[in-house]
């Protein structure tokens, strides 16, 4: 069932023998622990079967869970993270199989290099783990709109979900999903160019008012309603990738910075309708929210803010605008090694520099020169 798998069930039994004959001094009357005696894998008292079960790799937990009742009970009730990423072969097969046994998984990594899932297997999914909080479906190209109307009916207490690449979800799925799923504090749509469009957009503003972090990256259809609408119903947005996505305005910027007090991430690499009006809206945010959140912050003030931001290819941006954004945010760094605020492609920024950057070059000119 679990290829590659480097441990048998004899391996185990084999181990299990050798650790109680130590353990045994070698009297062969096993080992006493809290007045029983244990002399095979039944007698293990569940709270130890829990401990080895946390400590033991994905492979080899699955393998042990056919080892006997005693481990297949445990891993069962005990197991709350799997990631069968490994699985190269069969694991639509494999996740059919487990999932109706682990349904206590609240985090489930099933990322593929090539595409193997399908519908039924996540609708098995949906079925048998309710408890999921966090799902990775990425590059999942085989699976359809069911997925999703499976998800949103069996896992509503998603907290995390990423579904990058998966191409051939579509809106009213992803707006069917957001009706149910309203936990969803990160979600990744990169590259699912039919499902992340206005209309889901608007959904996820409506439902999802938690939402902390979205990755939007090369969904060609959002524009600056979608961008708008998660701005006003996500005032909790931290991180927000925009790569890629060649309809937005300034207006979309503009919004962020005016309702999304806590940003720390801004990609908007290639965004090339972005001008100089939506880098001084981050600018002038900073110093327009500066004394509510001093009064709620305190000394932590200092910690807000944009840490990254990515311009790349913005080629309409001017270097005072920019500057005035790095001069805002002190995370952000155009210096060697620090490089949180990135502008590649952007020749015209390159008199951009950082706060460090302009006291190492002022440093660097005070060292004096010995003659030779």
């Amino acid at each position: 069932m679990v290829a590659g798998a480097k441990v048998g069930r004899e391996d185990l039994s084999l181990c299990f023998e050798k650790l109680m004959m130590v353990a045994a001094g070698n009297s062969g009357e096993g080992v006493k622990m809290e007045g029983v005696v244990i002399t095979g894998w039944k007698d293990i008292p569940m709270e130890l079967l829990l401990r080895i079960v946390s400590l033991l790799d994905d492979r080899t937990a699955i393998v042990a869970s056919g080892v006997c009742s005693g481990w297949r009970d445990a891993i069962c009730f005990g197991l709350t993270q799997l990631s069968l990423s490994w699985c190269r072969k069969n694991m639509n097969n494999l996740v059919l199989s487990l999932a109706p046994k682990f349904t206590k998984l609240q985090t489930l990594i099933l990322r593929q290099e090539n595409p193997q899932l399908e519908d039924n297997a996540v609708e098995t999914i949906a079925n048998f783990c309710h408890d999921l909080q966090d799902l990775d479906l990425s590059k999942s190209f085989k699976l359809s709109d069911c997925s999703l109307y499976g998800l949103a009916h069996g896992c509503p207490n998603l907290t995390k979900l990423n579904i990058s690449g998966c191409t051939s979800f579509s809106d009213e799925a992803l707006e069917y999903l957001t009706n149910f799923c309203r936990k969803l504090k990160i979600l990744n749509l990169c590259g699912c160019v039919k499902a992340a469009t206005d209309r889901a957009l608007q959904a996820i503003g409506r439902n999802c008012n938690v939402l902390q972090s979205l990755n939007l990256g090369w969904c060609e259809n959002v524009g600056d309603l979608g961008v708008m609408s998660l701005a006003y119903g996500c005032p909790d947005l931290r991180c927000v990738d925009l790569c890629g996505c060649i309809r937005i305005t300034d207006d979309s910027i503009i919004a962020l910075a005016n309702e999304c007090l806590h940003l720390r991430s801004l990609d908007l690499y290639y965004c090339q309708n972005i001008t100089d009006r939506a880098m001084y809206s981050l600018a002038h945010s900073r110093v327009k929210n500066k004394t509510s959140m001093w009064q709620s912050m305190k000394g932590r003030y200092d910690e807000e803010g944009l840490r990254r931001l990515n311009i790349s290819q913005c080629t309409a941006l001017t270097p005072s605008a920019v500057q005035a954004v790095c001069d805002t945010f002190p995370a952000l760094h155009t210096c060697s090694g620090r490089h949180s605020l990135v502008m590649s492609g952007c020749l015209s920024l390159t008199s951009v520099h950082c706060v460090c950057a302009v006291q190492a070059h002022r440093t660097l000119n005070t060292i004096p020169h010995t003659a030779h």
